[in-house]
């Protein structure tokens, strides 16, 4: 996602839907930090599930410097669990980011390459892992390998902003939240509209 695109997507979105034009005129421009390494972000996506940002980064935060600063499969593999549950992570967790580890490991999957494959390929190869659905592969494909295209339909943030935007009586299910992108003709930058409906709660 360069900044060519951000700007075609902004002003795709600004003239099609009229509730988030409203959004981006009171919001700073989409800014989009890509992450590249991809072993951490997956890891950052696991910790980050089902917690709010801040509690989410503190957890991070700590299991970073427990590696310092670099965790590997073998070094996340050979820790104890109760290290690691005491930096903040569930028990399922430590299993999630353990299973992970040995599937790189035992070549299983590989993050070689994965910024050529096509979104579908990568839902497929990394909800393989236990712990990994689509929302955590959705946050993979907009904040660390950029894709423009991207509705994470599972996000709850995500949801409870349509419902503010869109004045509906309930939070949006996944279903409504793709017919509300088709209907404000979202595509092809869902990765952006998705961005100023998360910004709105900010708002």
């Amino acid at each position: 996602m360069n900044s060519s695109e951000i700007e075609n997507g902004i002003r795709h979105i600004y003239f099609n839907d009229k509730y988030l034009a409203k959004v981006i005129d009171i919001s700073e421009p989409c800014n989009i930090n890509l992450k590249k390494n991809y072993f951490n972000a997956v890891l950052r996506a696991i910790i980050g599930q089902q917690l709010s940002p801040s509690v989410a980064r503190i957890i991070n935060l700590r299991f970073l410097e427990f590696f310092n600063k670099k965790p590997l499969p073998e070094l996340i593999l050979a820790a104890d669990n109760s290290d690691l549950r005491s930096l903040g992570l569930s028990w399922s967790k430590i299993k999630y980011i353990k299973d992970f580890s040995l599937k790189l490991i035992n070549k299983e999957i590989s993050l070689k390459g994965i910024s050529g494959k096509s979104d579908e390929d990568i839902i497929q190869m990394l909800t393989a892992v236990k712990g990994i659905g689509e929302w955590t592969v959705h946050m993979l494909l907009v904040f660390t390998l950029g894709r423009v295209n991207v509705l994470p339909v599972g996000d709850f943030a995500l949801r409870k902003a349509a419902k503010n935007i869109y004045g509906l009586r309930k939070i949006p299910d996944e279903k409504k939240l793709r017919q509300l992108s088709q209907k404000f003709n979202w595509t092809p930058y869902n990765s952006i509209a998705s961005w100023y409906l998360w910004k709105s709660l900010e708002l």
